[in-house]
């Protein structure tokens, strides 16, 4: 088998312009497009027809499949060779709303198997930005309604029936398969999912195309497809006192927040998975033996499971560490 040679992996953006889609992803996060409405820029990706390509280092041109393909367990670890074979298990994304999301359900891993023979959709959002007064719909205003109410959705109910929150720079919110929920106009987001791309529109509050269309909407499999959930799903954390804090640990995916303000050294010996970091706030450099790449905010960069050992520097940054392990805790080393 090769011999995988660890460094910091970069891949191509893949910009996704959407009708809910603005200027942010390039006036903030510099992503290269002349497009007035980007709503998504997808950082790693192995969805069908858009997949990720390597643009630094050893492996620039590959392709994540290819990666997936020629290292196997060095590049995903064992544990998530063995569970996802030649599929990359998540989908790592920005968002820029400048309008409303439509308000959706993502099935979870059954249902998604049983119509769409695809994963389900469990995610969560970091919210990096936001304009004053933005809020998300995540979940119901009566977590006991009868899914049936979402066939009877107007403009007229439509506030009584969905549970709307202001949302600020640094509030991260869990979403797992079967949460209604949108993001509202003014946020911009990071992005961490499972790798499916199966939406559930329950509501697009009457918005046309440029044709005067509106787009389709999937009632009754959200209907099947939601559930009821006691939480909001927001992660209490507070980064005054430590340089690192737990966002979200579930089956799919861990995602921490690191607040670098000098050095911080990883060790990754006893974690059996790649690691991602997404630059939220400031930059870093982040070292793998001698290979340094830089990370600005909205850069992503993906550490093969063969890494060991990861040095972090800055002097004032914020990075979303994501990995996929839920037996294990990196060692944090300041």
């Amino acid at each position: 088998m090769n011999t995988m040679r660890p460094y910091p992996i970069k891949f191509d953006p893949i910009l996704k312009e959407k009708i809910w889609g603005g200027q942010k992803l390039n006036a903030i996060l510099g992503k290269q497009t002349n497009s007035n409405a980007v709503g998504e820029s997808w950082e790693i990706s192995d969805v069908g027809g858009n997949v990720s390509v390597v643009s630094n280092g050893d492996y620039k041109g590959a392709s994540l499949k290819a990666l997936i393909a020629n290292y196997k367990a060095d590049f995903v670890g064992k544990n998530n060779f063995k569970t996802f074979g030649y599929n990359f298990p998540l989908l790592i994304k920005f968002l820029d709303a400048q309008s409303d999301l439509s308000v959706q359900v993502h099935p979870d891993d059954a249902m998604a198997e049983k119509y769409h023979n695809s994963f389900g959709k469990t995610e969560m959002w970091y919210i990096m930005d936001s304009d004053e007064s933005a809020s998300i719909v995540i979940g119901l205003k009566d977590e006991n309604a009868n899914p049936d109410i979402l066939n009877h959705i107007n403009e007229d109910n439509v506030a009584s029936v969905f549970n709307r929150e202001q949302v600020k720079k640094g509030d991260s919110y869990f979403i797992p398969a079967g949460k209604i929920h949108a993001i509202g106009a003014g946020v911009l987001a990071a992005e961490i999912q499972q790798t499916s791309d199966i939406t559930y529109r329950v509501y697009d509050w009457d918005r046309t195309d440029d044709a005067g269309q509106k787009r389709e909407l999937h009632t009754q499999l959200a209907e099947k497809a939601t559930k009821s959930f006691p939480s909001n799903g927001k992660a209490a954390y507070n980064l005054e006192q430590v340089s690192y804090a737990n966002l979200v640990s579930c089956d799919y995916f861990t995602t921490n927040i690191l607040e670098v303000k000098k050095q911080m050294r990883k060790d990754y010996t006893n974690l059996d998975s790649f690691v991602i970091f997404m630059c939220v706030e400031g930059t870093a450099d982040i070292t793998v033996g001698s290979y340094k790449e830089h990370l600005k905010t909205g850069e992503t960069i993906l550490v093969p499971a063969v890494t060991t050992a990861v040095m972090v520097e800055s002097s004032s940054a914020k990075l979303l560490e994501v990995y996929i392990d839920p037996k294990s805790k990196p060692t944090h080393l300041n």
